[in-house]
């Protein structure tokens, strides 16, 4: 193996990989290979029990290495790590979007932060800056501050400030921008259309935002994007990493790549052929363990980068430079963390902004009780989420709503279960809702066909129902009321369930 007969090359190829594991303490090959150079380790929902747990976890790793970069991609919201079990304690980007309010958005992330630099975690893969300018897009939607290229700017900002005052470095993601886009990088290879200049007034001001906002730690697109390279996604590209992350924008910090393994790179290449261009194209770190987690994936990459030096693929002083840059933001995301003011954190500030990005609208001809008052039935309609979203994390109103009226009662329905019994709907849905109020929580029903046709359907034999979005909000509002949360967080579900019950 080539860790054998080329240990110096073998320790830096260590240092530019950021593996996951399996499991609520650190395993035996990963606290070896932390001793043998490893310069990250990346936290997920599977490595979570709670904060004492996790605190332990850490402090065990960084026993091995005392500058060891533990990241976590929390992004609150629907993207949570630290709380996958039970649901987010803040309210999503999308949710302070709409809210607009840059203190809230600078509050709300220096309490994430503060949260998780109790438990050891120095790098966060948040915020997302990335534009959703297409409504449609299937992997960033509520993970954005919004469609507005100067809303995303300034929040972006904001929880870059917030996050870094709590000292936690940020990191912003996913450059060049992956909102413009119909596929999901997690399976295909997405692909962005404008040209350079609408991407220049669009996608990119965010990331110049985080720049100025102090942001350290960049996070790679796994997109094409012909505009500036019609070969590479930009994770590979040296066209987009250096020609324009770096000598146009200016950035001189540590540039990430999105989990390696993803459908978009590893299927074209292979998960150690991606790493090694992603190295060779100027990614100074490649995070990997979202779903390849053991230590025969670090071993095989580790040796993939040290085979590739040895054949010029990477040029030996193109590792080091990648090496020397996660030493530097190590040695600074650790001084952040000593230097932060011991502040605790702010209670229930997550369930204050979730309260405030509710948006009410009561359609004018409806006849609707609301706030509701008797017991409602609930149907929440529940897609498929992406991989990025862990699909364990409890969602919706029904529980919530229940919890202020016991009387509650309630049906999840997903699509395959609607297509393979025909009148569901109508047994499951409409006859307990009979003589009682009707309640239909989706969650981005405007890109999923099957579910606005449910939604539709319901609404024809009860016009009079209550919708809830927990999505992305479309152009119309059905139901006699339409309440929108922008996001499907525990604390979303208790703010609306609060207003469909008068308490709020």
């Amino acid at each position: 193996m080539a860790e054998n007969s080329h240990p110096g090359l073998m320790r830096l190829a260590n240092s530019v990989l950021q593996p996951g594991f399996v499991g609520t303490t650190a395993p035996d090959w990963l606290l070896r290979r932390v001793g043998e150079g490893l310069g990250s380790v990346v936290l997920f929902g599977r490595n979570i029990e709670t904060p004492e747990q996790v605190a332990a976890l850490t402090a065990s790793l960084r026993a091995e290495n005392p500058d060891l970069i533990v990241a976590i991609d929390e992004e609150a919201g629907d993207v949570t790590r630290l709380e996958a079990r039970d649901g987010s304690s803040w309210p999503g980007n999308l949710a302070l979007g709409a809210i607009d309010d840059i203190d809230l958005t600078e509050q709300v992330a220096r309490d994430i932060g503060r949260a998780l630099r109790e438990v050891g975690v120095s790098l966060n893969y948040a915020p997302s800056a990335d534009v959703n300018s297409n409504p449609m897009n299937p992997v960033i939607g509520v993970r954005s501050f919004g469609p507005r290229t100067e809303v995303v700017s300034r929040h972006t900002a904001a929880w870059i400030r917030g996050l870094q005052s709590a000292g936690v470095a940020a990191c912003a993601k996913h450059f060049p921008g992956h909102g413009d886009t119909n596929v999901d990088s997690h399976h295909g290879l997405p692909r962005a259309g404008a040209d350079a200049s609408a991407i220049a007034r669009t996608a990119l001001p965010p990331f110049i935002a985080a720049m100025e906002a102090g942001v350290r730690t960049v996070m790679t697109a796994h997109m094409l994007t012909p505009a500036y390279d019609g070969e590479l996604p930009a994770t590979l590209s040296q066209k987009i990493i250096n020609d324009l992350l770096r000598d146009e924008l200016g950035f001189t910090g540590l540039v990430v790549t999105d989990g390696i393994e993803m459908g978009a790179v590893s299927d074209r290449y292979g998960i150690a052929g991606a790493t090694v261009k992603a190295v060779a194209g100027g990614c100074d770190a490649v995070c990997v363990g979202g779903e390849s987690a053991e230590e025969s994936t670090t071993v095989e990459l580790a040796d993939a980068i040290v085979r590739a030096v040895l054949d010029g693929t990477i040029p030996e002083e193109r590792l080091t430079e990648a090496a020397s840059r996660v030493q530097d933001f190590a040695a600074w995301s650790a001084k952040l963390a000593r230097d932060a003011a011991p502040d605790g954190r702010t209670a229930g500030i997550g369930l204050v902004a979730a309260r405030r990005a509710v948006t009410v609208h009561r359609n004018q001809d409806a006849r609707a009780e609301f706030p509701l008052v008797g017991d409602a039935h609930v149907v929440e309609l529940s897609p498929v989420t992406n991989l990025a979203i862990d699909g364990s994390t409890p969602w919706g109103v029904a529980g919530p709503l229940r919890a202020l009226r016991p009387g509650t009662t309630s049906v999840r329905l997903g699509e395959s279960e609607l297509r393979s019994e025909k009148d569901l709907l109508d047994r499951a849905a409409l006859a307990p809702a009979t003589g009682r109020a009707l309640v239909v929580v989706v969650r981005d029903a405007a890109r999923y066909g099957w579910m606005s046709q449910a939604l539709t359907g319901l609404l024809r034999h009860r016009p009079d129902a209550l919708v809830v979005e927990m999505g992305v909000p479309g152009g119309d509002r059905p139901g006699a009321v339409h309440v929108t949360t922008h996001g499907a967080t525990r604390v979303s579900g208790i703010a609306a369930a609060e207003l469909l019950a008068g308490a709020g």
